[in-house]
């Protein structure tokens, strides 16, 4: 007996989503069949339309928009002259009001303060952080240059040495040579004489 109530409220708990789901489906349906409409409507009526009503609605909004900004602003002449006089009906609320206005002001100050000195705190960070990186820039390229002028200067005395070797070793030789191309010379002068 349980087991067939069970069996009966989950059938019917199914039987229940699939008509909402069918239910949410025919109105999704009809909102787009709606919203179709409309668009074909207004591509219609816009199709439709003549030149003389293009002037018609410019002229129209040539009225309506300066109308309308004059009334917003008399609005928020009559909005501005209410709070005052409501802040300055008696000598106690414009006591009131003024403090009030003075804490503001007081309060503004304030966080102008604390908004230029964090700007300046931030800045200077910025400069240190700037002129430290430049200054290590420096240094390595410095070191790296005295590095590599080192580096020559010892490439340079090796060369130097090594030249100012071959040279001399270069001179010993022709010298040996002349000597002996001079001896060979004199013998030779002696054999004959």
């Amino acid at each position: 007996m349980a087991t067939q109530s069970t069996t009966s409220k989950t059938t019917a708990t199914k039987r229940s989503t699939a008509a909402k789901k069918a239910a949410q489906t025919r109105s999704a349906n009809a909102r787009k069949r709606s919203t179709a409409a409309k668009k074909a409507a207004a591509t219609r009526a816009q199709a439709n339309r003549t030149p003389v009503d293009y002037v018609a609605e410019y002229a129209e909004k040539a009225v309506l928009v300066p109308l309308g900004a004059s009334l917003v602003a008399r609005d928020r002449v009559i909005d501005a002259v209410a709070d005052l006089r409501d802040s300055y009906s008696s000598r106690e609320k414009a006591e009131r009001e003024l403090k009030a206005r003075q804490r503001r002001l007081e309060t503004d100050l304030r966080k102008f303060e604390r908004r230029g000195t964090t700007a300046r705190n931030r800045f200077e960070r910025e400069v240190r952080k700037t002129r430290t990186r430049v200054e290590r820039t420096l240094r390595q390229r410095r070191t790296r240059l005295e590095r590599d002028l080192k580096a020559f200067r010892r490439d340079l005395d090796k060369q130097a040495t090594s030249t100012r070797k071959n040279v001399s070793s270069q001179a010993e030789l022709a010298s040996a040579r002349v000597e002996n191309l001079v001896q060979t010379i004199q013998q030779r002068v002696q054999n004959v004489a």
